[in-house]
Formats: structure tokens, C-alpha cells, sequence
């Protein structure tokens, strides 16, 4: 196991409870999140309870250079990553011309500017080790269009897409890279994505730490691709199986307010 994991958007959900995992598993850690309270009390707290070195970075990823500063920031600190895992993302609701046209370029930024060019800077000295992981958190919203969160679902096909293109080309060199596609979980991203009045955000709801679990174990074994839950599986194949058109209309139900 190489030195550190590095986990971004790591104070909240998903993120929080993989630092969770990461340490019960005796990985030192470098979290990354806009927040600093809430990361060194995150930090204090896997410390005391495993033993592991926890080292934060507080930064907005979705601003200016921020990939290239942390990847130096890093490397000046003497850190060495070993698996990166791309988790920072939000999502918003709403009409697509309705919305805040800065918001929704800052989400672009976040979720797929972000995290292209971090795995770019980490991932050759890790192919230089000859071993490494990446875990990139998606959705199961990359797996269809999303009428009223557009441009999310959009980027999470993305990440959905780059993240398994990636894994083919990487077969061999002892890295391996993970799209985690989890369906609603709750977290604080329905508060931020203002999805409180959807259905969506009312059915089925997974609580962060087994995803984060099913989402490490995936990591862990190299698997391109993991999807949560039962019904988010049988989700993605009707979706496979189902008219686009068909899909587009269910879709906008569910993102509409109940």
C-alpha cells in the first residue's frame, strides 16, 4: 500500500465516510474540502481512533488552478499518493435556461475539470510505481439524461465514461480505476442541490456508509464499475433496455416537485 489516499469533497457523505473506511483500514490520509473546521475535526478524529497520519488541504477545487496548487502543495509537503479518489461534485435543480449560468459553469469546473486534470497529475508517478488506484464517484445519473438537472447528470456521464476509457487503457500497468455510480444517497447534496421537493430525493434513499463500502471493496479489487443497491442495478438495466424517450419523461418526473 502506497503512502497517502487522497480524498476531495472528504467532510461530508460520501467523501467523509470513505476517510472513515480508508483509516479503519490503516490508510494515512490527505483530505481535501473547502471546509477547515469540519476537516480537522474529521482529521482529529481518525487519529485518535486508528492511528493513521491525516493531513488536510482546504481549497475550492472548482477555482482557477486549484488541481495544479494541490498536486504541488502536496509534493512540497514530501506526500505521495498512492490512490486518489475523486468525490467533490454537486449537482442543482432546476430548468437548465432558469439557472444561474456561473453556478452551473462552477459545477463543470468541479466535477469534470477537477477531476480530469487531478487524475492527470497523479497518475503517472503512479504508473511509474507500478501500482495505484483511482476511485472516481459518479452516478447513477450518468447512465441517463436528466431533464431539470441537466447539466449534473451530464457531467456524471462524463466521469462515468472517462473513468472506464481510462481503465482499459491502464490494463497491465498495476493501476486500476473505479467509477462508483451510486443513486440517491443521503447526504448534504439534496440540500445544496435544492432537491428537497423531488421525488427523487424522497425514493429509496441509501445511507453514505454502505455506498462508501461497496465503493471501496470495488477500488480494492480493481472492478471498472460499481453500482449500490439492488434497485439502482435493476434501475440501470431497464434503463439499457428502455426507449431514450421513455427514459427522458420518467427522469423529468422524478427531478419534478411531488
Amino acid at each position: 500500500m502506497d503512502r497517502f489516499t487522497l480524498i476531495t469533497g472528504a467532510s461530508t457523505g460520501i467523501g467523509k465516510a470513505l476517510a472513515h473506511i480508508s483509516a479503519e483500514n490503516g490508510r494515512d490520509l490527505v483530505l481535501l474540502a473547502r471546509g477547515q473546521d469540519k476537516l480537522e475535526t474529521l482529521g482529529k478524529t481518525l487519529q485518535d481512533d486508528h492511528g493513521v497520519r491525516v493531513e488536510i488541504v482546504v481549497r475550492d477545487l472548482a477555482t482557477g488552478d486549484a488541481a495544479e496548487r494541490t498536486r504541488s502543495e502536496l509534493e512540497g509537503r514530501g506526500l505521495e499518493i498512492g490512490t486518489l479518489v475523486n468525490n467533490a461534485g454537486f449537482g442543482n435543480l432546476g430548468a437548465f435556461h432558469e439557472t444561474d449560468l456561473d453556478m452551473q459553469l462552477s459545477m463543470l469546473r468541479l466535477n469534470i475539470e477537477a477531476l480530469t486534470e487531478l487524475t492527470h497529475r497523479f497518475l503517472p508517478p503512479m504508473i511509474a510505481r507500478g501500482r495505484g488506484q483511482i476511485l472516481n464517484v459518479a452516478s447513477t445519473a450518468a447512465l441517463q439524461p436528466g431533464p431539470f438537472m441537466a447539466v449534473y447528470y451530464a457531467t456524471k456521464a462524463y466521469v462515468l465514461s472517462f473513468s472506464e476509457a481510462i481503465t482499459e487503457e491502464l490494463r497491465g500497468t498495476g493501476v486500476t480505476v473505479t467509477a462508483l455510480c451510486p443513486g440517491p444517497t443521503r447526504t448534504e447534496f439534496q440540500t445544496r442541490a435544492k432537491m428537497g421537493s423531488s421525488r427523487l430525493a424522497r425514493y429509496g434513499l441509501q445511507d453514505a456508509r454502505p455506498v462508501a463500502e461497496l465503493g471501496y471493496r470495488a477500488m480494492e479489487r480493481g472492478q471498472a464499475v460499481a453500482i449500490p443497491g439492488l434497485l439502482n442495478r435493476l434501475m440501470a438495466l431497464s434503463v439499457r433496455l428502455s426507449p431514450r424517450a421513455a427514459v427522458r419523461r420518467v427522469v423529468r418526473h422524478l427531478n419534478l416537485a411531488h
